[in-house]
């Protein structure tokens, strides 16, 4: 299904690259994620934010740092199509527990508890449909573990499809009111 997704999303990744390498000259973003049993791995995205962004939690991201292509991509859930490629590469699955960064312990340590680091990252999930972000170690990791226990083929197809659709609203960035 990965291929399959590259092959046909390949016409909008070329236009995407194009676009994001006139905004910010880079149009892919590479970062270090947790993968399964904690190990290391490097996940592909087309860059949302300016490159000078710090390399933290996206929900520790001033919404300033979102570039205008970013918001469009993040919006549409664009900006993981390169995550196709870690799921060819068996880093990923297309459904799984959203990777997170080694800064984010308590995450970490919640889904360590839960068995959930025992299972592939995954490009969406459940918590991802129903808007559940990083900001919530806790409920995101119940998430995940119900996710896992319960999982079946057609729930596979259903977090595929919700968020081919546009349900759940992708991590929060925070907002500054300006006075």
């Amino acid at each position: 299904m990965a291929l399959c997704g590259l092959i046909v999303l390949s016409p909008v990744m070329v236009i995407v690259w194009i676009l994001g390498y006139k905004e910010t000259g880079a149009p892919v973003f590479v970062q270090e994620r947790v993968g399964r049993l904690q190990r290391p791995f490097n996940l592909y995205k087309f860059r949302t934010m300016h490159p000078s962004t710090a390399s933290v939690a996206t929900h520790m991201v001033d919404a300033n740092a979102v570039t205008p292509l970013g918001q469009f991509l993040r919006k549409t859930k664009i900006d993981e199509l390169p995550q196709l490629v870690n799921v060819l590469k068996g880093e990923m699955s297309l459904v799984g527990p959203r990777p997170c960064l080694f800064n984010q312990q308590e995450l970490i340590d919640e889904r360590e508890q839960r068995g959930v680091n025992q299972v592939l990252p995954g490009i969406t999930g459940l918590a991802q449909i129903n808007g559940v972000d990083m900001s919530q170690p806790r409920q995101l990791a119940e998430l995940d573990k119900e996710m896992i226990t319960t999982f079946n083929l057609k729930a596979y197809f259903g977090y595929i499809l919700q968020t081919a659709i546009g349900r759940g609203a992708g991590d929060r960035i925070k907002h500054h009111n300006n006075k």
